[in-house]
């Protein structure tokens, strides 16, 4: 049982916030499978049920002190290391998509890398917190991107371009949390700008193709800037109130693709307006500013590095995916979190949440 002076430290507020977000999504989603024609749809019973599940886990991360996934952090590591090699075993390893990024356990299938990225946040917060402040030379960044770079790397084989960016950008807000110099981040920044082009050469031939995309957004004979394009006129279409729920054409008639996942904020846009992705935005920015809230408050390194981590993750699939509607980011599948149908995705998301809940309850010290 948890005791009730950590209960009365749990930020009530952003759980509130989440089940607004997830309403808002499952509203989303029985429009965009179009339940009014179709009844009560497989994807809104599976993200209802998801949901309820992931309360649970909730619930059950909460009784855990998160310092006993410090001590586990290189099991942590090596178990996510081997759930992205498992992908490649013949049998249980799936390719959906074009990538081999899935695994089947029969009734359902699960994507490790999700899972994977809470793994890597708790161990790689371990990893850094023994180097705090002593980031400041390119030889101190070695092991860091050694650590860091092999998930990314297993990844990107799969190929997964969209989660090897979330990780990257996790691994950057965790880096720079944990005292980096800015003249690295500087010369890091102006690296990774030069290396573009080499960078772009290896690249799968499918991921060029949608840079190319996102580099010539009017060329609708380019894979994704038809869906890009539709996108944009389903928000556009909606203007300030929208068109009203289960009325948005784009919707209805299938013009916007997989619209309950990746582009369920053009869904959102069409039919609620510029007043309601007003309202998710609004919503989703209390979400991380009570989480950064929280890593300010941790009481310890540990603590503050994790929730930074998960917050990076969140801030880069929200900022991703309402920028790929909107055609200002590139095309890349990454689902915005608790709106996106997807039941492993929700899941991962609630295992987060509860993780940041678990480390703001114990911000302080019990004195009896």
């Amino acid at each position: 049982m948890i005791d009730k002076k950590l209960i009365k430290n749990i930020d009530f507020g952003l759980v509130i916030t989440i089940v607004l977000i997830f309403c808002i999504g499952l509203i989303m989603i029985s429009s965009a499978t179009h339940v009014t024609q179709e009844g009560l749809t497989r994807q809104v019973k599976v993200q209802g049920i998801a949901f309820f599940l992931g309360l649970m886990v909730m619930a059950v991360i909460l009784l855990i002190d998160y310092n006993l996934y410090a001590n586990f952090d290189k099991a942590i590591y090596v178990v996510s290391i081997l759930m992205l090699l498992a992908v490649y075993i013949p049998g249980l390893g799936k390719v959906q998509a074009g990538a081999r990024s899935w695994i089947n356990l029969g009734p359902v299938d699960f994507q490790p890398s999700e899972i994977v990225k809470i793994g890597f946040i708790l161990s790689f917060a371990k990893f850094l917190e023994s180097r705090q402040n002593q980031l400041s030379t390119i030889r101190d960044l070695i092991p860091v991107g050694i650590y860091g770079g092999l998930p990314i790397l297993l990844i990107l084989k799969e190929p997964d371009l969209g989660t090897a960016l979330v990780f990257v950008v996790i691994v950057l807000g965790m880096t720079f949390a944990s005292g980096l110099s800015y003249k690295i981040l500087g010369m890091g920044f102006l690296s990774g700008i030069i290396s573009l082009p080499i960078v772009y050469k290896f690249l799968a031939p499918h991921q060029r193709i949608r840079i190319d995309a996102f580099l010539n957004p009017s060329d609708p004979s380019l894979p994704g800037n038809y869906h890009v394009m539709q996108s944009k006129i389903a928000i556009g279409s909606g203007r300030l109130l929208g068109k009203g729920l289960y009325k948005g054409t784009q919707n209805n008639f299938d013009f916007l693709p997989v619209q309950e996942t990746d582009f369920i904020f053009a869904v959102l846009g069409e039919e609620f307006g510029f007043i309601g992705g007003a309202i998710v935005l609004l919503l989703y920015f209390v979400f991380l500013y009570k989480m950064m809230k929280i890593a300010k408050v941790s009481k310890d390194i540990y603590g503050s590095l994790v929730v930074v981590g998960i917050t990076s993750m969140f801030a880069f699939q929200i900022f991703e995916n309402i920028g790929m509607t909107m055609g200002v980011m590139p095309v890349t599948g990454v689902t915005l979190p608790f709106l996106s149908y997807g039941g492993s995705s929700l899941l991962t998301s609630m295992m987060a949440v509860g993780i940041v809940l678990n480390i703001g309850m114990r911000r302080q010290k019990i004195k009896f």
